[in-house]
C-alpha cells in the first residue's frame, strides 16, 4: 500500500508499506507532529515487516528501506512540525464503502 504525505515545508511524498497495518496507526487527512508521524510510521511498518517474516520466513527489506525515508525526511523538520497524511491507498474495505456511498 502506498501512504501519501505533505511535509511542513509542502513537499509531498509517497510511502511504502507491504501491509494494510499502516490503516492501523494512520489516518487519511489527519495531521501528525513529525515526531509523532516518524514513531507511528516506524511501528507500523516493523509490524508490516515482521507479518512478512512471519509469513515467508524474512523481513521485508522495503518496509525497512520507507522506514530510512521517513526519518531522513523527518530530520530535516523540527519534531513540533507538522505532517499531513494526504492519502492511503488502497483503503480499507470499509472505508471505499463509504467512500462509495458519498459519492
Amino acid at each position: 500500500m502506498t501512504v501519501d504525505v505533505c511535509w511542513p515545508d509542502g513537499r509531498t511524498e509517497s510511502l511504502y508499506s507491504p501491509s494494510l497495518v499502516v490503516h492501523d496507526h494512520l489516518v487519511p487527512g489527519r495531521a501528525y507532529s513529525v515526531r509523532d508521524f516518524t514513531r507511528r510510521t516506524t511501528l507500523a511498518l516493523e509490524t508490516a515487516s515482521e507479518r512478512v517474516r512471519e509469513r515467508y520466513g524474512f523481513a521485508c527489506t522495503s518496509a525497512q528501506a520507507t522506514i530510512e525515508q521517513v526519518t531522513t525526511s523527518a530530520a530535516a523538520y523540527d519534531a513540533d512540525e507538522v505532517v499531513l497524511v494526504t492519502r492511503m491507498w488502497p483503503p480499507l474495505p470499509a472505508e471505499t464503502t463509504q467512500q462509495e456511498a458519498s459519492a
